[in-house]
């Protein structure tokens, strides 16, 4: 039997009970403050994240995990005896990750698979526990990778930034944008199209932007092609677990679970952000 590893981004939050039993290997990716550069997951928790960034008079920065970092990676996975790789990253359309992986795959004579999720976070997850699955039953390497590069296509992931002030502060929105949206409580709904986020509406009130993204779960729900949807959230538990069973009373059949956003998620998007993602079959 072949000795597989997986190797993905802190974006996924992977649950670490899980990286241990399959062999994950999770590069972080990295905050830039005016004091030093923090790994995610290593350097700060998310706790200390957004402490920092209540109190951070200059927005941070999010930074990529080295081509150098990868590259030894590559090389002890092949020390250790491992035949191959399979390396999930976050969309190419918001870091050079996925780009690096593949730079670093050609710099070693190591059998590394770069896959672009075209998304982040919870259908990442999705992504490597189906490939492990399919490992499992003795499926080949290009039958794992084709079936996930599928699944990139068929991801949702959409957000709800509890007020614009850290859009502006990171450069997505203007000044007048910020302070006319916290005036009139307008909401955006931003979500994945392609491998890159967009405003897919800009709606009165949070409630009704809930609504914008739960149409599109009633949607694929009709269709049948959704089991399980992931609550995301930047630090906002206690309203992502009202969103849950707000689900689980419309859909009793669906698994509905929380998923926090990596921090990197929030140096854009705020602390309060919550979502809705997941994968349909």
């Amino acid at each position: 039997m072949m000795k597989i590893a997986w190797i993905t981004d802190t974006a996924a939050q992977l649950d670490e009970a899980f990286i241990q039993q399959h062999d994950v290997y999770v590069l972080p990716l990295s905050v830039v403050f005016p004091d030093g550069v923090y790994r995610e997951s290593i350097d700060l928790t998310q706790e200390q994240f957004y402490d920092k960034l209540r109190a951070a008079k200059v927005s941070p920065k999010t930074s990529q995990p080295a081509i150098g970092e990868m590259v030894s990676l590559y090389e002890k996975l092949q020390s250790e005896g491992y035949d191959l790789a399979i390396a999930l990253h976050l969309s190419s359309g918001l870091s050079g990750t996925f780009e690096s992986a593949q730079a670093a795959a050609k710099m070693t004579d190591f059998n590394v698979y770069p896959i672009d999720s075209k998304i982040g976070s919870f259908p990442m997850v999705k992504m490597i526990e189906a490939g492990t699955e399919l490992f499992s039953k003795g499926k080949r390497v290009e039958e794992v990778v084709a079936t996930i590069n599928e699944m990139a296509t068929k991801s949702y992931l959409s957000f709800i930034p509890s007020s614009l002030n850290q859009l502006h502060k990171s450069g997505r929105v203007s000044g007048t944008q910020a302070f006319l949206s916290n005036v009139l409580n307008i909401k955006l709904v931003i979500t994945f199209e392609d491998g890159k986020t967009v405003m897919k509406e800009k709606v009165r009130s949070n409630k009704r932007a809930r609504n914008s993204v739960v149409s599109a779960l009633r949607t694929a729900m009709a269709a049948g092609t959704v089991a399980e949807v992931a609550v995301n959230h930047c630090n906002n538990a206690a309203d992502a677990e009202i969103w849950k069973n707000e689900l689980v009373q419309e859909f009793p059949e669906l698994k509905v679970q929380v998923v926090q956003l990596s921090v990197c998620v929030g140096v854009h998007a705020g602390e309060g952000t919550t979502g809705l993602s997941w994968v349909a079959y």
